[in-house]
């Protein structure tokens, strides 16, 4: 993946380039994970990687706070991890995608279990639960990373959670939000 970076920006002034290829190698991991929660493919992912990465590098002069790359770098992707999900919605596909790619990965029961629970919990609270456990980022990190104040960040991983148990247990909660 990091040759897929420097490769991008060979062209470019290493004065400039450099240190944000750094930054955004820094990060690459966590990103990764972030784009599969949301693609479930990995190819799907480490295209999402490469577009938030362009996006991130053609606004990189709006950063203006260059300690809060890593959570404006994540909001991007997540952004584009969006994008292309409203983009899948709007395809009208002849078959259904079969799932068996992203399944064949997942060994365990409970993993599949809580994989298929998660993907019905509403998009808003699953991405809170996603960067909270799967990505181990604090509260206060997550808020900066959606951009939302810290106690909606905490109410939805809330409602996120009860969705998830309501789910575990064959159940749906809705609760109306």
């Amino acid at each position: 993946m990091e040759n897929l970076l420097e490769g991008q920006w060979a062209q470019l002034n290493e004065e400039e380039a450099g240190p944000f290829i750094e930054r955004v190698a820094s990060q690459k991991r966590i990103m990764y994970g972030i784009a599969y929660s949301y693609l479930r493919n990995e190819n799907d992912a480490l295209e999402m990687l490469q577009e938030a990465t362009y996006r991130a590098w053609i606004k990189r002069k709006s950063l203006k706070d260059t300690e809060r790359f890593a959570p404006w770098v994540t909001r991007i992707l997540i952004n584009c991890c969006k994008d292309e999900l409203k983009r899948r919605k709007q395809l009208v596909s002849a078959e259904p995608q079969s799932r068996e790619n992203a399944l064949v990965e997942m060994t365990s029961d409970r993993k599949l279990d809580m994989q298929r629970a998660l993907d019905r919990v509403k998009p808003k609270y699953r991405q809170v639960l996603v960067l909270k456990y799967y990505q181990d980022l604090t509260l206060t990190e997550i808020a900066a990373v959606l951009g939302k104040p810290e106690g909606t960040v905490k109410t939805w991983l809330n409602k996120g959670l009860k969705q998830l148990r309501a789910q575990m247990k064959g159940g749906f909660s809705d609760d109306g939000q």
